[in-house]
């Protein structure tokens, strides 16, 4: 059942993906003069392909190859959905024109030429918008919250947290992105650092070969660095990954509750995927915090910011999520605000304050359009009752 589904699944993004990729290469060709349309084809057919030959090759053979193959298939996905986007625009006013022509004559005497300069008008803006999307992404954003929560916390008072959500960490970002965004964490002085799911990309093969690691290892806090797991963990291989954390710095805390100097309390539930990719199926909340003194603070991860009045009505005081990215590539920000009660950003439900990141990390394109990465400064103030 579960492979018809997985077939099913991929069967659509496949069919879609390459739909997209037709119409824009078919475009393309319109414009091409008749000697380069082998040329224009050849690299089309290369550029739409990339990504997907990158992966294949990345699980059997990691290695410069493979990386170029995902650069350049990442880019390209970005520049499909600007081009398509910008495609689709100009086909409604052609649409229009045909039912109610109001096309100058400028334009209808010379089809060709005004062909030639949609099609750089639609080149520019896609370009601008990549280049653009993609000097964003070095421009790591620190958020920062102060929230109160009405219990006491022992002898602690306040608790300085860093969140770092989505880093996928893989072939696109590797030790010198992880670096920066180590230093970023490191600056804020924090007591405990949390890394809400989906650190890793996909397969640990890059990682192994570029020695990111090293750099998850130099994360200092008072009272460690603790993740949970995010669907990117089991699409890699959860045993794979979570070996990689561990033997790197990271405490994996999956779908189980520790007691951190005997002052609060820090839930970590496995990704809401876990069935899709393993045999087993992640513990309802209510078990996983079952016999704890809930007169302490309570702090979960869930990495998919999914049915958020569950955390409140187990009294829990923060949740926090990552895994929407805010859509990473404009619009699809407006589309995932629909599918999330809450795609980005802090929202309180009673005594329950969520926080969902956008990431500091991104996924498929190095690029983004919709949200700059975040690290997230929220100081705990453990108000007693």
């Amino acid at each position: 059942m579960k492979s018809f589904q997985y077939l099913t699944f991929f069967g659509v993004v496949f069919a879609i993906y390459g739909l997209i990729n037709f119409y824009i290469i078919r475009r393309g060709l319109s414009v091409v003069p008749q000697e380069q349309k082998a040329i224009y084809l050849a690299a089309a057919i290369f550029v739409a392909l990339a990504y997907l030959a990158g992966r294949f090759l990345e699980r059997t053979w990691a290695s410069p190859v493979s990386d170029l193959l995902i650069w350049v298939g990442s880019f390209w996905i970005a520049f499909m959905l600007y081009f398509f986007l910008c495609l689709i625009i100009v086909d409604l006013f052609r649409l229009v024109n045909a039912i109610i022509p109001f096309f100058p004559s400028v334009i209808t005497n010379n089809i060709a030429h005004s062909k030639q300069f949609v099609a750089l008008v639609v080149l520019i803006m896609a370009f601008v918008s990549v280049a653009g999307g993609f000097i964003n992404t070095t421009m790591i954003a620190t958020r920062k919250y102060a929230i109160g929560i009405n219990k006491s916390a022992g002898g602690i008072k306040s608790l300085n947290i860093a969140v770092a959500s989505d880093i996928h960490l893989g072939s696109i970002n590797g030790p010198r992105f992880l670096s920066k965004v180590v230093d970023k964490i490191n600056k804020l002085n924090p007591d405990i650092i949390l890394l809400p799911g989906d650190i890793l990309d996909e397969n640990i093969a890059p990682l192994l070969r570029n020695g990111a690691g090293e750099e998850l290892k130099k994360l200092k806090a008072k009272y460690g660095v603790y993740a949970v797991t995010g669907n990117h963990e089991f699409i890699g291989g959860i045993d794979q990954s979570a070996k990689f954390l561990t033997d790197h710095g990271v405490n994996l805390i999956r779908d189980s509750v520790i007691l951190i100097e005997n002052s609060f309390y820090l839930a970590g539930r496995d990704d809401r995927t876990i069935s899709r990719f393993t045999l087993a199926r992640r513990k309802e909340l209510p078990q996983i915090i079952k016999g704890i003194d809930k007169s302490l603070p309570i702090i979960m991860m869930d990495h998919q910011p999914y049915g958020l009045n569950e955390a409140f009505e187990n009294g829990i005081d923060l949740q926090l999520s990552g895994h929407t990215h805010n859509g990473q590539l404009w619009p699809l920000n407006y589309i995932i605000e629909k599918i999330y009660e809450l795609a980005w950003g802090y929202k309180r439900i009673g005594n329950t304050h969520y926080y969902v990141s956008c990431g500091v990390g991104l996924w498929g394109p190095p690029i983004r359009t919709g949200s700059r990465p975040e690290v997230v400064n929220i100081k705990l103030n453990f108000i007693g009752k």
